[in-house]
């Protein structure tokens, strides 16, 4: 095997010393340079043979695991729905206003704690910020099986939502600091089909572990969130050793191996690879970025519906007809759906790169299922219209956060972004949970209109009117309308314009 493909991380190589590189070095290099290219002397060919190789181990060391904690993380804040069905109302004597209202206040502090969560990350390592927050919503997820009363529930879902707000936004801007853009798109697909995987998951495991009811003294639904709790807490405390820092200091790369990681990222125009401090200005170049605003609502499109769909599909089915453990068995299939076409969505929007395209296809999609539920009231048909419900959002979610990903460049001006994003559409996570109410069982037209609105004019209509005006940008960049904005200024100034410098074009 060639001496350049070691994966050594005790000791130089020969061409190493010889080089000089390794992390140490990088961080001397100046501000937008590129450590030395350790394959100089290779074919094209070769050098393709190394780039795969190379992908197939950061493959291999981030996904598996970071989708296993985004599984856990979605069963968590979702298995409440689940417990609803297994009596949770009458054993904690809650009407469904207060169910409702515990389902909100997640959304509150989740929301809220999610701007931050990126500079927290990034700043903390993720080596460190990951696990900590895990361990910390499983203990929160163990302490509502052991809950009384309504205040013990809407204490808990407090803090559950305050510990889990760090983890979506967090790894997929971690992640976007690893892959080139045409590459982040199926890895992101991939990751969030662990929510469509999760929700299959969890009421499977709902079903089995509702048969534990009078265990120990304990509901049924207790015991969901007992036992779900304290497996996040191990899998939170295996984290530790299971993910990994940011590319210049992860210690499963040897150093030439973390040259060509940098290299590659500097290739595709990404920051990810440079050392910046945290600055407001990051901050402010946020707020300030229309795209930032304008993505938000798209991502409202798709989020607020997708936490209606996933709180509230056993309630749904359960309208239909079906009782308890056959409803919680018939939320299966439209999850299982819904994984397997967010995953190719993934896969066609990064080989075209047309990502607002795919956006629109796949909500008309989600448009039609819940027009479904609004005309028919024949069981068969409501259900189908579940299931083109699941295909209209879950893709949307994984590739809306990997075009907003795309399109900002800087290290924490992404960060912030995503956060911004992440956080306003889990904020509508509100209104998910008030729409559907018992008293419009089983119709449930409220909560089936204000998710067809949401899909229709946000996500449908937003990401139309996004494909328009970044094309127009587009054009303007390579029609040299905006050179202007670089005249006079060094490299390192106009590296920091991050994507308003007018080379840069922006992903559809």
């Amino acid at each position: 095997m060639d001496k350049r493909d070691s994966d050594s991380v005790l000791s130089p190589s020969e061409d190493e010393k010889n080089l000089g590189t390794g992390p140490v070095q990088f961080q001397a290099l100046g501000h937008g340079d590129l450590p030395p290219d350790p394959d100089a002397d290779l074919s094209e060919e070769e050098r393709a043979r190394i780039d795969r190789r190379l992908l197939w181990k950061l493959d291999l060391r981030l996904i598996p695991w970071l989708c296993l904690l985004y599984l856990i993380s979605f069963l968590d804040r979702t298995n409440i729905g689940n417990a609803r069905l297994i009596h949770l109302e009458d054993d904690l004597n809650i009407t469904g206003g207060q169910y409702n209202a515990a389902l909100s206040l997640f959304f509150v502090s989740y929301s809220l704690a999610e701007p931050l969560t990126n500079i927290l990350l990034k700043r903390l390592r993720p080596s460190v910020f990951i696990p900590a927050i895990m361990v910390a919503w499983g203990v929160c997820m163990t302490t509502m099986g052991l809950v009384h009363n309504f205040q013990g529930l809407m204490a808990a879902r407090f803090f559950l939502g305050l510990a889990e707000a760090g983890l979506f936004p967090g790894i997929n801007y971690y992640l976007s600091c690893w892959y080139k853009r045409d590459e982040f798109g199926i890895r992101a697909a991939i990751f969030f089909s662990a929510a469509a995987v999760s929700g299959s998951f969890g009421g499977l495991l709902a079903a089995a572990i509702g048969k534990m009811d009078g265990a120990g003294g304990k509901a049924g639904w207790s015991w969901i969130f007992i036992l779900e709790g304290i497996a996040t807490v191990i899998i939170g405390v295996a984290s530790l050793w299971m993910v990994f820092d940011f590319p210049d200091e992860a210690t499963f790369l040897s150093d030439v191996d973390r040259d060509r990681v940098l290299r590659r990222l500097k290739a595709d125009q990404q920051s990810s690879a440079e050392h910046e401090e945290f600055r407001m200005t990051y901050f402010w170049a946020s707020v300030k970025d229309w795209k930032t605003w304008l993505s938000a609502a798209i991502y409202m499109g798709a989020d607020a519906p997708l936490y209606a769909f996933s709180l509230f599909l056993p309630t749904i089915i359960n309208g239909l007809g079906y009782q308890d453990t056959k409803a919680q068995l018939l939320s299966v299939p439209p999850y299982a759906a819904a994984a397997i076409l967010t995953v190719f969505i993934g896969f066609l929007a990064d080989r075209t790169h047309q990502r607002g395209l795919c956006n629109m296809g796949v909500s008309i999609l989600g448009v039609i299922g819940f027009a479904m539920l609004l005309g028919s009231k024949a069981p068969g048909v409501q259900y189908a219209g579940t299931f083109l419900g699941a295909l209209g959002i879950y893709p949307c979610i994984a590739n809306t956060i990997t075009w907003v990903s795309n399109n900002t460049e800087g290290v924490y001006k992404r960060g912030v972004t995503m956060g911004f994003v992440i956080g306003w559409g889990n904020l509508n996570g509100v209104v998910s949970s008030n729409i559907y109410r018992r008293k419009d069982r089983p119709t449930y037209y409220l909560g089936h209109g204000v998710v067809f609105g949401y899909l229709f004019v946000f996500l449908l209509g937003g990401s139309a009117l996004q494909y328009v005006l970044l094309r127009r940008e587009n054009a303007k960049r390579r029609a040299g309308k905006l050179d202007h904005l670089v005249a006079g200024k060094s490299k390192k100034e106009i590296e920091e314009l991050g994507d308003l410098r007018p080379n840069f074009i922006y992903t559809l």
